[in-house]
């Protein structure tokens, strides 16, 4: 459980780190708001190219030496941030990023099949709480950090390099295990229509999360509010999503009813960004933690799914190698298109409204998405 836990923290700040700093960053190098979105593009589309390769590598070294080496990946590439004053270095240690969370990312979920088949919907509210936490942290700790090593960004970014190192410490000892043969020769579940309706929900909740971990805080501070209140903002869609990511999970195999909770969410995310959209200066905090709920609750429900849908934690590995090779690479156009409208339209109120139509648009597919009886049956402890 530590190795998971430790593992899951690791997957979101490398990423989410930038939120604070972006502003500075683009103004101190000279950067686009589209070109410096590619900080947080890139990796996510990384993420979701590389996916289909973790079970094939999961079948050649082994699950758990595997997540190790792409732990090792994300240490290394946070590392080299310290040299991160131009743009090919901040863009290449964002594709090593992204590269290793690619293929941790699908084990780790047959990590949880495997060793907590009896705790699933425990362990997987760990997990996305874990996971929830690191990008929290990320976000929270990052400008603090910067400041007090001399406010210099470039080690505020590299710091989360230390618990990369130690998660990777900790898994290095566990002990390795190969994969069955005769599961090492299946695919993708590329032709099953529900696998599809599980990723392309998940590319919607993905795409929103990642334009307004880009976003959200330079739309707050356009219409008036300071940087330190805009990154306040940020802060409470954040941390509140902490007992959601941990709640969500929970009451979905509690109450078996996990579409229903997906479908709520996603009409309260859809409420909260009409509302930054055309009245952002009401209640922005409030606004800001409601959306955190909705969307934390989104993405760890999101998680808990491929567990469910599969019989084995290869086969859960790679539905959800599917799940995010699909998601990611349709969600990494959010961040541009985003700053690209902000570009062409001169404020966020049209991409703001165009992300509150892709949260409709999750609402309804997650109504589609209601437990199959015969499996859930199956799989629910």
């Amino acid at each position: 459980m530590l190795a998971l836990v430790l593992a899951a923290i690791n997957l979101r700040p490398g990423i989410t780190s930038f939120a604070p700093l972006i502003e500075r960053i683009a103004e101190e190098l000279s950067l686009s708001r589209s070109v410096i979105s590619l900080t947080t593009a890139l990796p996510v589309l990384l993420m979701g190219l590389l996916a289909p390769l973790a079970p094939r590598l999961a079948v050649r070294f082994g699950l758990e030496r595997t997540i190790s080496l792409c732990l090792g990946l994300i240490g290394l590439a946070l590392l080299l941030r310290l040299f991160g004053k131009s743009a090919p270095v901040l863009i290449g240690t964002a594709a090593m990023v992204g590269a290793g969370i690619a293929v941790a990312g699908p084990l780790l979920s047959g990590f949880i099949k495997r060793y907590f088949l009896e705790q699933m919907g425990k362990t997987a509210a760990y997990y996305s709480l874990s996971m929830a936490v690191g990008g929290t942290i990320g976000v929270v700790l990052t400008a603090p950090a910067a400041e007090l090593l001399g406010q210099r960004w470039t080690w505020g970014l590299a710091f989360w390099a230390i618990p990369a190192v130690l998660a990777l410490l900790i898994w290095w000892r566990l002990p390795n295990q190969s994969e069955p043969a005769v599961e090492s020769r299946a695919g993708l579940p590329w032709r099953e229509p529900r696998a599809w309706l599980v990723s392309i929900y998940f590319a919607l909740q993905a795409g929103l999360f990642y334009a307004l971990a880009t976003w959200l805080v330079a739309r707050y501070h356009e219409v008036g509010f300071s940087l330190l209140q805009s990154n306040a903002f940020f802060s409470g869609f954040m941390l509140i999503g902490l007992p959601s990511a941990f709640i969500m999970p929970w009451l979905a195999q509690r109450f078996g009813r996990r579409h229903l909770l997906m479908a709520c969410c996603g009409v309260l995310a859809t409420v909260c960004l009409l509302v930054i959209a055309w009245l952002p200066q009401v209640n922005p905090l409030l606004v800001c933690m409601l959306l955190g709920v909705a969307l934390n609750g989104t993405f760890s429900m999101s998680l808990v799914l491929p567990m469910y849908e599969a019989n084995s934690p290869l086969a859960v590995s790679r539905l959800t190698a599917m799940m995010l090779c699909t998601g990611y690479c349709l969600a990494c156009f959010t961040p541009v298109l985003t700053g690209l409208g902000r570009d062409i339209a001169g404020d966020y109120r049209e991409p703001f409204l165009v992300l509150a139509t892709m949260s409709a648009a999750m609402s309804l597919l997650a109504l589609r998405l209601a437990p199959r009886r015969d499996l859930s049956a199956a799989t629910t402890p």
